[in-house]
Order: structure tokens, then sequence, then C-alpha cells
């Protein structure tokens, strides 16, 4: 059972859990007094601390703009202080309800129960020194590809402060950021670098693409060159203390705590600004210099975290740069993936040079969930970047799809069409993009197969027959169709210069 908050003479340095008060016998749940409309008042005061810990982020985020803007070049001394109880607050409000707790097994309705003393209590450690951070509770989660993706479930309290220390840092590093740069960042998504990537392979003089993986990025990067690269700009000792403190929390798996000597948690809110700036230094800055050093003809870059894809004009110019990137990545503690690592002819005259050369089709790569195909136009004249949904992506999908529906074997009809009907629309949301609507459609029908055996195993007396299926299915999945521009015609809109 959680430990109830100490306050004066009994706080200690260890950390500090709070519990879930038990109610005095008799207690009523609400005071007689409120009446009908005691509900309706909580509510609005939560909303007003809401709106008053946002707006409280949003000044101090406002006033570290105007320093970084003013010392573009001088490290930033005086941040901690912006960690206040607001931005705490604030940071516990934008959590997860529903994330899965930590070793410390704290949910964030537990944390509510007194959240103003827990969020004072836990302020006063931070600024004190005696915040400690708790080892992360390693999941692992089934990767598209049949392997497992380790994670890192942090405890509450460290995600809480993470999150606050993320609102500062990150106005201070967007500055420096710079264009070709999408993960995790405000204001950008993955569809923003896939129509980066897309207007770049049309619009510019395209011939070849490099297909990059960095393996095992966040399990191997560097905490003294991350440590290094945070001090770039930050000089406030207690901000570097606290993120050494996240990266050396360790990793508790089936009860066996385990040091972490190199990488970061993935899954830690503050992972993805973390693995950014890493990347900043060892691969965008290069990046940049490397293209006005040593390319001869056009080149394109698109990265989103440890995804990256370079275009070329030149063979020549993606050969150099392939070693080259070899060479810098290997001085920071990090390799290229040999088997995913690729480098293919590509674009608007792919199909013809390697026609004339009697090869087949030019080969495809993967992005961000997506395949991208040298095709043509509907008339057959004319190159066109076809994209479809990535095989992987969608086999997974079905395969969690047919897993709940068994474990919603027990729902009418009528909630499980609901749901489904939720799942395809959010799937259509991102996949729903020009070319793809022939692998929606095959989504979608597949599906509904799904469906039927589902609804078939769960009673022997009554057969689905298709008629009645189509019926369903006309009722509750949603028709896909194209809810996403064409890449140049965003792009544009986006970057009109």
């Amino acid at each position: 059972m959680p430990k109830p908050v100490m306050h004066g003479a009994e706080k200690s340095d260890s950390p500090v859990v709070p519990m879930k008060l038990a109610n005095k016998a008799g207690q009523p749940a609400a005071e007689p007094v409120e009446g009908s409309g005691g509900t309706e008042r909580n509510a609005r005061l939560q909303t007003t601390v809401r709106t008053q810990s946002r707006d409280a982020v949003s000044q101090a985020r406002a006033r570290i703009r105007e320093a970084v803007t003013r010392n573009k070049k001088e490290k930033l001394t005086a941040l901690l202080h912006h960690i206040s109880v607001d931005a705490l607050r604030w940071a516990f409000l934008n959590l997860r309800k529903d994330a899965a707790p930590g070793i410390d097994g704290l949910t964030w309705a537990d944390y509510a129960e007194n959240l103003e003393g827990n969020l004072a209590d836990l302020h006063e450690r931070v600024h004190r020194g005696a915040y400690r951070a708790l080892p992360s509770r390693r999941r692992f989660i089934p990767k598209p590809d049949g392997r497992q993706r380790p994670l890192g479930i942090a405890a509450l309290e460290d995600k809480i402060v993470q999150a606050a220390v993320v609102a500062i840092l990150t106005p201070i590093h967007e500055a420096e950021f710079l264009g070709f740069s999408y993960g995790f960042r405000p204001g950008r998504s993955q569809h923003d670098a896939l129509d980066a990537l897309g207007y770049g392979i049309k619009g510019r003089y395209i011939w070849w693409v490099l297909d990059a993986d960095i393996r095992s990025f966040f399990d191997t990067i560097s905490h003294d060159w991350l440590i290094r690269f945070v001090e770039h700009r930050i000089g406030d000792t207690r901000i570097i203390r606290l993120i050494q403190k996240w990266l050396k929390a360790g990793v508790l798996e089936e009860g066996q705590r385990s040091d972490t000597l190199e990488g970061t948690p993935q899954g830690a809110v503050i992972s993805p600004l973390l693995a950014n700036i890493y990347l900043h230094y060892v691969y965008d800055l290069w990046v940049h210099a490397w293209r006005k050093r040593h390319a001869t003809g056009d080149l394109i870059v698109v990265r989103y975290a440890d995804d990256t894809i370079v275009g070329f004009q030149h063979r020549s110019d993606a050969d150099r740069f392939l070693n080259d990137l070899k060479e810098r990545l290997a001085k920071f503690a990090l390799t290229l993936h040999p088997e995913k690592t690729r480098l293919l002819e590509f674009g608007r005259f792919a199909a013809r040079r390697r026609l004339k050369r009697g090869e087949g089709k030019p080969e495809t790569f993967d992005f961000l969930g997506f395949t991208h195909i040298c095709g043509t136009k509907r008339n057959g004249q004319g190159f066109q970047l076809r994209r479809k949904t990535q095989r992987k992506r969608r086999m997974a999908k079905l395969t969690a799809v047919a897993e709940e529906l068994r474990g919603r074997r027990h729902q009418t009809i009528r909630e499980q069409g609901q749901w489904l009907g939720a799942v395809l629309k959010g799937y259509y949301a991102y996949f729903a993009v020009p070319t793809n609507i022939a692998s929606l459609r095959a989504m979608r029908h597949h599906v509904k197969v799904r469906w039927r055996m589902a609804l078939q195993q769960r009673s022997q007396r009554q057969r689905m027959g298709w008629r009645r299926m189509e019926l369903l299915a006309d009722r509750y999945l949603p028709q896909p169709s194209i809810l996403h521009p064409w890449p140049e015609q965003r792009f544009l809109v986006r970057h009109s210069r």
C-alpha cells in the first residue's frame, strides 16, 4: 500500500508516494449545503485551476523564448524556478488518466485524491534536491514485424517532473532544431514529414533514395555525449542533475533491478526530446554541413525521430554520404542496421532506366507506415509517387482487432459494431491518403471478415450469412474516403515561400 505524504519534520530524502486516504465513517460524499449544484461548482473549479496552470506555463515559455532570442549563443543558467507548482499541476493534468502505473503502483486517480498537497510536497523536494527518480518498470509490446519493443513505464511523479521539464526546455531547443526534423515537435506531425518527402521526390531532381535505420537507437544513446549536448544550451546544473537522475534510474524487470549505463527508456516523457537533442548534434547539423560542402546535385533530407530518408540526384553523392554517415555515427556510439539500411534507385525516371538495363520494377521503401512506390498517373502518362499502407502495419492492426473481438464476445452486435466503426475511423484518419484507397477498402473487407468469424464462433445455432453480414457492415463499418490532400498541396500551403 502506498505511504501517505509526510510533511514538516517527517520528510526524508526517499521518494514520497501519496496514498488514497480512507473516508471517515459516516462522512457524506458532499457537504449538505452544496445541494444539486455541487458537482457543477467542482467542475468549474477544476476548469479554472487547469486554465490558471496552462496560463502560468505559457507565460514561462514566453519568457524563455525572449531569453533565447536575446542570447542565441549563451547558456541559460536559471531555469529550475520555472518548475513551479503550476507547472507541475499542468504536467499532471496533461498525463493520460488511464496510463499503466510504474513501480510505485500509483494511478492518476490515486494522486488526484490529494493533488495540491502532493504537488506542494513534490515541488519542495525538487527544489531542495531531495527528489529521487525511481526505476522504470519494463514492459514489452509487440512490434509489427513480430519482435518485442521494450518500454519503460516511469513512476507517476517522475512523469510529472519530466513533463514539466520538457515544457520548459522545448522552446529553447525549438529555436535550434532544423526544418527537416519532424519527430515529436510541436506543430509538426508524421503527415508533415510524409508531405515533405513526397514533395521532394516529385518536385526535385531525386533519382536515388537512402533508407537509413539506426540500430537500437534509444537503447544505445551515450549518456556522456547526451549530457554534453544538453549543456550546449542549458547552464542550470539543477536541470542537468534531474536529467542525469532519469538516465541512471535503471529498470525493473521481473523483480530484478538493472542499471542503465546507456540509452534512454522508450515510453518516458522526456525521451523524445532527449533523442531529438542527440540527433540534432550528431546527425542534423552534420547533414546540413555535408550538403553544403560535398553535394554535387540535389539532396533532400527528412527525419522523424530516428527514422530518416535522404534523396540524392547522383549515385556518387549517395555512396559518399553513406560511407561518411557510418563514420559519423560511430564517433557517437551509433551504428546503421546493415539489413535495414538500403540505397535504391527511385524517382521519376527509375522505371525507365531499369527497363533499359533489363531490370525489374524499382524497389520500394517504407517510411512512417507507408510503402512508397514508383508509379504512373491514371492515364499511364507521367510519374506518380504512390503510397499504400505498409503490409505489416495492416496485418498487425487486423491481428489486434481479432484479439479484441474475442474479448468482446459477450457484447451485443451494436456495441461491437460501434467499436469497430471507431477503429476504422481512426485507421482512416491516418492512412487515408491519395493513391491508398484500394488498401483502405481491403482493410474494411478484412475487418468485416474477422467480425463475421467472431460472431459465428459465439453461436453454433445461428449462422451468420453473408447477406446479413453485409447489412451489418453497411450499418456500422464506414466506407473509406480520401481525407488528406496531395503532398504538394499541403506542403506548399505550410511553406508558401
